[in-house]
Formats: structure tokens, C-alpha cells, sequence
């Protein structure tokens, strides 16, 4: 099984059934075995990346809170080499950052050519919370979707390739996530009082984001919707996605000059 892209032509429910392990995946074992496979391969493609240097790849997580970005990011990419990974998280916005627009935050941290770069929430903030928290008014964030598009198609112009996952849970699921946080002493430190409050907000998420996933995936920088409450499920299928991606690039390794080649003969 793979992911599809979001299409403005399907219809996106994000009901809690599609947050569930999607029929067809193997067992357990099987699909422990095949995840394993693919992150020894995107090791391998990364370090590929990171020596050809002519992309750069930017992967967006975005999700509920408890939706398992965190996870994500060490489950999955803890297979890469950190000389050639950047995450970046980004929280409430700082004085200095709401006295630019919203975006310069984001440019200043899209991943150097040859680089992968992971943004734990992101530019899709500015379309979500703003919108749901009513911070700006509709005028304002209904026009930044063609704004990002037109943001991530320079960056796919300039070789910064995008991939972008929902990690769609149920409500259920993140109850029980949120009552973990809370019992397990190495993880309160991870809730706050807000999550509750958003919580109460469930269905005007649910639009902003069904809203900000199909205005905004595009041929250049498609969304892909993650059924996450099954974790082994969601990391199977976004190593997939990812390494499928990376796959495409044509990646390969730099040959040495002819005059580095000669001095081979030197080191005996």
C-alpha cells in the first residue's frame, strides 16, 4: 500500500475512520521487517543527497496535537546522518517575527542544497490557528493558500524538493495520547493547558484543515494524509512516500577529478 496525494478533485472527510491502520498492510513482524528496510535505504539515499548537493528536501509534518510528529521525526529520520538533517520547530511567533511577514520565519529555514530539512508544524500554522483562533481576519489568511503555493513553487524552482504529511489521528486516539502524557512522569512535561482548548475546537480544525490540505497540495508540493493512530503503520507509510521521493531525484555520487585521482598513487 502507498499513499496518494491530496486532490482539490477527491473528497477529504478526516473523519476518525480514516484515522485507522488502513487495510492491506502486512503483520506486525512483516511490516516491522519492511520499515526497517526502507530507513536503511533512505540512510542511504540521504547520504547520497547529501554528496550530490544539487537538492535540497524539505518535509512537513503537521498534525492535532499528540498526532506523533515527535515520533516521526526519530522513528523515521533518526535514520539519517544529522551532518545532513535539520529540524525545525516552530512555535508561537516571537516580537520580532510578527514584525515581518509570515513567511520570513519559514524562508530562513528551508534546507541548504544536498540537506534534508524536517519543520515539526510550519508555514500551515498561519492557516490553521489563525484562522480557527480567529487571530486574523478571513480577509487576511484566506489569500495566503495561493501565497504558499506560490512560496513552495520558487522553492521547487530552485530544487528544494517538498513533501508534506497530515498525521491524521482520531479523537479517541489522542484522548488516550493526552492521558499518557499525563500519567508518564518523561512526558508531562509535553502537555499544556492549550490542548484541551483545542480539543474543544475538534470540527473547525477539521475544516481549516481540509481547507489548507487540498488548496494547497499541489504537483509541486503534494499533502499526504497519514491514517496515524496505528504508529508502526504511520512510519511504514511515510518512510515509504519519503524514500519513493528521494528514488526520483536521479541521485548520485560526485566522481573525483582526474587530478585527485592521481594522487592516489601517493598514499602508500
Amino acid at each position: 500500500m502507498q499513499l496518494d496525494p491530496v486532490s482539490r478533485r477527491t473528497p477529504l472527510t478526516l473523519d476518525d475512520r480514516a484515522a485507522a491502520r488502513p487495510a492491506g498492510l502486512p503483520d506486525d513482524d512483516a511490516l516491522k521487517d519492511q520499515t526497517k528496510k526502507l530507513l536503511g535505504r533512505l540512510g542511504e539515499l540521504q547520504a547520497m543527497l547529501y554528496a550530490d548537493a544539487r537538492y535540497a528536501v524539505l518535509v512537513v509534518l503537521q498534525a492535532r496535537d499528540a498526532g506523533g510528529k515527535d515520533g516521526t521525526v526519530r522513528k523515521v529520520f533518526g535514520a539519517c546522518n544529522p551532518l545532513g538533517c535539520e529540524v525545525t520547530s516552530f512555535k508561537t511567533p516571537t516580537a520580532q517575527e510578527l514584525a515581518h511577514d509570515y513567511l520570513w520565519r519559514v524562508h530562513q529555514e528551508t534546507p541548504a542544497k544536498g540537506m534534508v530539512g524536517i519543520f515539526n508544524r510550519s508555514h500551515y500554522e498561519d492557516v490553521l490557528v489563525v484562522r480557527v483562533k480567529d487571530i486574523v481576519p478571513k480577509l487576511v489568511w484566506s489569500k495566503r493558500y495561493d501565497q504558499i503555493n506560490e512560496f513552495e513553487r520558487m522553492l521547487d524552482d530552485n530544487r528544494v524538493k517538498i513533501i508534506k504529511f497530515f498525521l491524521h489521528i482520531s479523537r479517541d486516539e489522542q484522548a488516550k495520547r493526552l492521558r499518557d502524557r499525563l500519567s508518564d512522569p518523561t512526558k508531562n512535561w509535553k502537555f499544556r493547558a492549550g490542548d484541551l482548548d483545542d480539543r474543544e475546537l475538534w470540527d473547525e480544525y477539521t475544516k481549516a484543515y481540509r481547507d489548507a490540505l487540498r488548496q494547497c497540495s499541489t504537483p509541486w508540493a503534494p499533502w499526504y494524509v497519514v491514517p496515524a493512530d496505528d504508529k508502526k503503520a504511520r512510519n511504514y507509510l511515510i518512510a515509504r512516500t519519503v524514500v519513493e521521493t528521494l528514488d526520483n531525484l536521479g541521485l548520485r555520487y560526485p566522481k573525483a577529478d582526474r587530478e585527485a585521482l592521481k594522487l592516489k598513487r601517493q598514499l602508500k
